[in-house]
Order: C-alpha cells, then sequence, then structure tokens
C-alpha cells in the first residue's frame, strides 16, 4: 500500500497522546502526583489529539464534508473512530479542569475505544494478511503506551522529579515489549504466501504466466494509490531504521538520562522518528492483491 503521511502522523500522533493519558491517570488513580503534572499531561495529550486530528484532514479529498463520516457507524470502523476521537478529547479537557477521577475513568474506557477503533480500520481487511491479524492491535496499543510513557519522563522532570526514574524504567520496560511484539509481527509477515495468484485470477492453471503489460505507458488511480513503488533494499532500510529507533536508542537515552530534561526530551523524539518510519513501513509492507495485475505499466 502507498504510505499517507497524513495517516501516518493521525496515528503516531494519537497513539502518543493515549499513552500519555493512560499513565497520567493511572498515576493519578494509584500515587496521586501534583495536580500541575496532571494538567500538564493532559495539555500534551489534547495538543498531540489536535495535531493528529488536524493531520487527518489532508487525507480528505473534500475535508468540507468531514462530517458524513460519521454516518457509517453501524458498519465502519473509520466513522466509528470519527466519534470517539473527539469524545475523549472532550473528556480529558473535562477531566484536567475537573480533577474528576469519573471523567478521567470516562476518558480511560473512550481511550481504548479508540485504540480499538483505530486498529480494525486495518486489522478488519481480510484480504490484507499483514493487517489481517489481532497483532495488529497490539502493536498499536504497545507503541501507543511505550511513546506516551517515554514522554511522560521529561513531564515529570518538570512537574513530579522524584517520580521520573520509575517512569524512566517503566518506558524502558513498555518500549521492550513493544519491540519484541514488533518484531514477532514481522517474523509472522515475513511467513505470509499470497492466496492469490495470477493464475488464480484469471482461472488459467498454466505455471509459466507472466505479465509483460497493462496496455498503458501511463500511471493510475490503481499503481499510485496501492503500491509504495519504492525498491525493496529502501523497504529493508526503513525497516532497520525503525528497529533501532523505537527502543535501542532512546532506551539507551532513558538509562543515561540521569534526570535531564534534554536527554529525555531526545529520547522521545527519536523514538518518536522511529514511530513515523514504523508507521510508514507498515503500510508499506501491506500487499493488495489488486498489484497482482498492476505490477507493470508497461
Amino acid at each position: 500500500m502507498r504510505p499517507a503521511w497524513s495517516v501516518i502522523l493521525l496515528t503516531t500522533l494519537i497513539g502518543a497522546a493515549q499513552g500519555l493519558f493512560l499513565i497520567v491517570f493511572a498515576l493519578d488513580v494509584l500515587r496521586s502526583p501534583p495536580r500541575d503534572f496532571v494538567v500538564l499531561s493532559c495539555g500534551i495529550s489534547l495538543a498531540l489529539l489536535v495535531a493528529g486530528l488536524a493531520a487527518s484532514f489532508f487525507h480528505l479529498g473534500h475535508p468540507e464534508r468531514a462530517w458524513r463520516a460519521v454516518a457509517m457507524w453501524r458498519t465502519s470502523w473509520l466513522s466509528r473512530e470519527v466519534i470517539v476521537l473527539p469524545a475523549f478529547m472532550a473528556m480529558v479537557l473535562v477531566y484536567a479542569a475537573s480533577e474528576s477521577r469519573v471523567a478521567g475513568a470516562i476518558a480511560a474506557v473512550l481511550c481504548l475505544a479508540l485504540f480499538v477503533c483505530t486498529a480494525m480500520i486495518y486489522a478488519c481487511l481480510k484480504f490484507l494478511q499483514e493487517w489481517h491479524t489481532p497483532l495488529t492491535f497490539v502493536n498499536f496499543v504497545l507503541l501507543g503506551v511505550a511513546s506516551g510513557l517515554t514522554l511522560a519522563v521529561p513531564l515529570a522532570v518538570l512537574r513530579y522529579p522524584q517520580f521520573a526514574g520509575p517512569l524512566a524504567l517503566a518506558a524502558f520496560g513498555a518500549g521492550a515489549l513493544a519491540w519484541i511484539v514488533r518484531v514477532a509481527t514481522l517474523i509472522r509477515n515475513a511467513r505470509l504466501r499470497p492466496k492469490s495468484t495470477i493464475q488464480s485470477a484469471i482461472g488459467i492453471a498454466q505455471p509459466k504466466i507472466a505479465q509483460k503489460a497493462q496496455g498503458f505507458m501511463g500511471g493510475s488511480f490503481n499503481t499510485r494509490e496501492f503500491f509504495h513503488g519504492k525498491p525493496k533494499p529502501v523497504l529493508g532500510a526503513v525497516r532497520w531504521l525503525f528497529l533501532a529507533l523505537i527502543f535501542p536508542a532512546p532506551a539507551w537515552l532513558l538509562g543515561w538520562g540521569g534526570g535531564s530534561l534534554e536527554v529525555f526530551l531526545a529520547a522521545f523524539a527519536l523514538q518518536f522518528a522511529g514511530l513515523l518510519a514504523e508507521r510508514w513501513y507498515f503500510f508499506a509492507e501491506a500487499r493488495h492483491p489488486q498489484n497482482l495485475y498492476y505490477q507493470s505499466m508497461a
């Protein structure tokens, strides 16, 4: 599939925002941190959610018709995401302003529902084997929580310094778990074999069939939207890049940071860059069956 940067930014930004909120709410329930730490964290979470929502509008051909996306909520995970996202944003705002743990609990439920909706947009597509797995949901949650925890560490340095160390340790553990599960997903996807072939598509059992041309020289919607167009070495480089940036690099900074705000911010920046690369690869890795035909333009 062709990665769309608007969707890449949407999913990574709101994932970090969701992870940050869940961590802060859990701390509020279990540890009663300073109020200014909770408010600051919720403010950052809201800012990320707004940025992600703004990025998503660049994916729309007619942004003025975005409100119509809610019409198919009975059958469409995208419509459900469009409903849950602003509801979650509103409850985060209410929680930050009111100090109500009831509002926080409702926001936490909406946060988890948003993870489900976002992941199921892709996991429900049976014809894309790379996405059609429970690991898609698990990866969205773990990567979001890991990035939220890594972001919580520098915020704790500013407003909750006595808990920056435990948060850094938790971020290390969450990052390691997310990395392991993502590697497991890569191994699974590498073993997949296409269910359709050129032979099955045209109903001919001849083993030696190869496409030579489509009958036209230029590109089309199909060649632009369902294939990334990058050579295999680029895919391999992006894969190794995100594997290095999601966990090993930020983990080293988290352990070496020693309470430094700048180092912890650098850890989050590196990890978020890795998340952007990971999400690009997530889309590029998916092999649309139509590419059996649209693999060559001339």
